[in-house]
């Protein structure tokens, strides 16, 4: 039975988000000593989808419909379900993406499996067990849960596995999938993305403000860091909520959650429900003239200063530093 993986798209281009998922369902196909398809659904280049071949992608599934190039929720996962079928697969993979964590559980009712989210890592088939380690708790902690049903379906958090080329080509295999009406009740009329910033999900590094900060004047030297690292720009709730910066930055709890490489945390003192948001990172840079934040407790490296001294002093060696590099 191969494995099926969902292949998200935005404005017809894969993300490294999808890339690092096609990888993975790539591994866990390999486990099972079997082929690995891919399904993207809306309009997307032939050479788009011919390069997720690349990944470990052996057949690519391309749904292409007029009332589907626009995301519908329930309508992407009865298609994503009847593909599964089609191939007779056990195992399905999705990017635990915001589109991705509102598919997987339904693809997971039409198929009547059972479900991973936020995975970090390959699952533990061993003594015909299927273990896998996923976060908990808003990410303060792990789990190892086993799937025992037939059919699996497994969200992966973006940036905990690395993208693996293998060289390969992907056939393209059009699919007419059976859409019901019912599954258009509920229509995303809209869908805004900034295409001039990093995306916050995908993001490798991110560099996040707080209400230290003291206004949204002072935002420069957050953006300029961000740009020299070519990172992603948070906020904490605080600063969300008092108009300084938009929503879409907002991580936390009850924000957006990250998974970078390096997250960098300036004048935001680490309340718990920020934590939750960003403890999947792997580095943690904070920066606070207050020497007692909680913030200090969770972070790999801090510098106590003011912020309003400490960046513009970074800012400039990192300009140095690509000078002579």
């Amino acid at each position: 039975m191969p494995v099926l993986i969902y292949a998200e798209n935005a404005d017809g281009k894969f993300k490294k988000s999808i890339f690092e998922a096609v990888s993975y369902a790539k591994a866990i196909a390999d486990q099972n000593n079997t082929s690995l398809t891919a399904i993207s659904i809306g309009d997307v280049a032939v050479d788009e989808l011919s390069a997720l071949g690349k990944y470990g992608a052996d057949k690519v599934l391309n749904v292409s419909n007029d009332r589907l190039k626009t995301f519908v929720n329930q309508a992407y996962a009865s298609v994503i379900a009847e593909a599964a079928k089609k191939e007779g697969t056990d195992i399905v993979v999705l990017s635990n993406s915001f589109s991705g964590r509102g598919l997987a559980p339904r693809v997971a009712v039409k198929l009547n499996a059972g479900i991973i989210d936020g995975a970090v890592s390959l699952p533990d088939q061993s003594g015909g067990k299927f273990i896998v380690k996923k976060t908990a708790f808003s990410g303060k902690a792990f789990a190892f849960t086993e799937l025992t049903s037939a059919n699996k379906v497994i969200s992966l958090t973006p940036n905990t596995y690395k993208v693996v080329e293998t060289g390969g080509t992907a056939a393209i295999e059009d699919f007419a999938a059976e859409v019901k009406e019912g599954d258009f009740k509920v229509m995303l009329k809209e869908i805004v993305r900034s295409t001039d910033k990093v995306s916050l999900p995908d993001a490798e590094i991110v560099v996040s403000g707080g209400r230290g900060l003291k206004g949204p004047e002072n935002w420069g030297m957050i953006e300029e860091l961000a740009d020299l690292l070519g990172a992603a720009t948070a906020c904490s709730k605080p600063v969300s909520d008092a108009g300084w910066r938009p929503h879409s930055e907002h991580v936390g709890q009850t924000g957006i959650a990250v998974s970078p490489n390096l997250y960098i945390a300036i004048g935001i003192s680490g309340a718990i429900q920020h934590l939750a948001g960003i403890s999947a990172s792997k580095v943690i840079v904070v920066i606070n003239k207050d020497p007692e934040a909680p913030f200090y407790k969770v972070a790999d490296y801090g510098i106590v200063g003011d912020a309003f001294e400490v960046v513009p002093k970074l800012i400039e060696a990192i300009k140095q530093h690509k000078a002579i590099a």
